[in-house]
């Protein structure tokens, strides 16, 4: 490549890249810019470094300049473009072909939007493409700036699925202490619109399980056939933060449970509340009925009227109004103590 078109690459921006490293044996990771990029990819294949690059998916440029400098397999490309976006690893072609769901980053909160990260990872280059700043890599990337070291690119990827696995850690953490409050409200007989809440809560549980968990198809035949490049070391890493990471999905299958408990449990008290209310109109129902009744039968405009001439009539209207009253009331107590 002549030094025209080097230079022209030298505004990372200019094809998407959002920031390079360049990993060494017993070093720590150098920043490096588009035109180191490009020198290091045509080093020869035996030297020991290796590149992590970042890429933003929403420029423009960023795919076709993938596909001109960067030899990556065709299925990675198709990745990019397919509708399903399940949480998998594979080996593809002697490289590491990953697609991960991630939370988005939101300016330093826990947020629980969900976006994909692309992923694919040969000996001597990571490459890294997303759509929106995710929070798993934002903290990988403080990880590389602080100095801490990785010796493959597998590496690299194992650290990003340990840093999802605590973002995820988070959010069941903030999740707990918020179902641990409306429990506390439940007990407490108090409660109002915390059905909606833990309702919303459990979608967002339901949808980050459903996307964030690893295919673990995909996962044991990476781990039974790793690429040749692969070390030893690195797939036991791999095994153990895959491992890692199920256990906090298992947490949150856990949390997710126990909201569904407090919502029925919320649901049964709701009911029971519903069904006093019925019985107490019931009661008045019942109660106002024989009132009812001989107003009815007294107010209608006939002849032969009972006790229209006697001066007694109405107090022995009103203790006949009140024999049927304590009777329909105490049929009406006594069905409530029944069930």
């Amino acid at each position: 490549m002549n030094s025209s078109i080097i230079k022209s690459h030298q505004d990372s921006d200019l094809f998407g890249l959002l920031y390079g490293y360049r990993f060494g044996p017993d070093m720590p990771a150098l920043e490096v810019d588009s035109a180191t990029v490009l020198h290091t990819l045509q080093a020869p294949e035996h030297s020991d470094d290796f590149l992590w690059l970042h890429l933003n998916l929403a420029h423009a440029g960023c795919e076709r300049w993938m596909r001109a400098h960067l030899n990556l397999p065709d299925d990675f490309y198709e990745a990019l473009h397919e509708g399903s976006r399940s949480t998998r690893i594979e080996h593809v072609d002697s490289t590491l072909l990953a697609v991960v769901n991630d939370v988005v980053f939101n300016f330093g909160m826990v947020s629980s939007d969900i976006s994909t990260l692309w992923l694919c990872a040969d000996r001597r280059l990571l490459v890294s493409a997303r759509l929106q700043p995710l929070h798993s890599v934002d903290k990988l990337r403080s990880s590389v700036k602080h100095g801490e070291r990785f010796r493959s690119p597998m590496e690299l990827l194992v650290h990003l699925f340990r840093d999802q696995a605590e973002v995820l850690t988070q959010i069941v953490r903030r999740t707990s202490l918020n179902v641990d409050q409306i429990e506390d409200q439940l007990l407490s007989l108090r409660v109002s619109n915390n059905r909606a809440e833990l309702g919303s809560m459990r979608r967002v549980l339901v949808r980050l399980q459903r996307l964030l968990a690893l295919e673990p198809g995909s996962l044991l035949r990476l781990l039974n056939r790793p690429p040749a490049w692969l070390q030893e070391a690195d797939v036991q890493e791999l095994r153990q933060a895959t491992e890692e990471f199920a256990l906090v999905i298992s947490d949150l299958t856990a949390l997710g449970e126990r909201i569904k408990l407090l919502q029925e449990e919320i649901a049964a008290n709701l009911n029971e509340q519903s069904n006093r209310t019925l019985f107490t109109l019931t009661v008045v129902t019942v109660l106002a009925l024989p009132i009812n009744i001989i107003a009815g039968f007294f107010g209608m405009n006939v002849g032969g009227i009972p006790l229209a001439s006697d001066p007694e009539g109405f107090w022995i209207l009103v203790a006949l109004v009140a024999t049927f009253t304590v009777l329909a009331g105490r049929w009406a107590f006594r069905k409530r103590t029944d069930y």
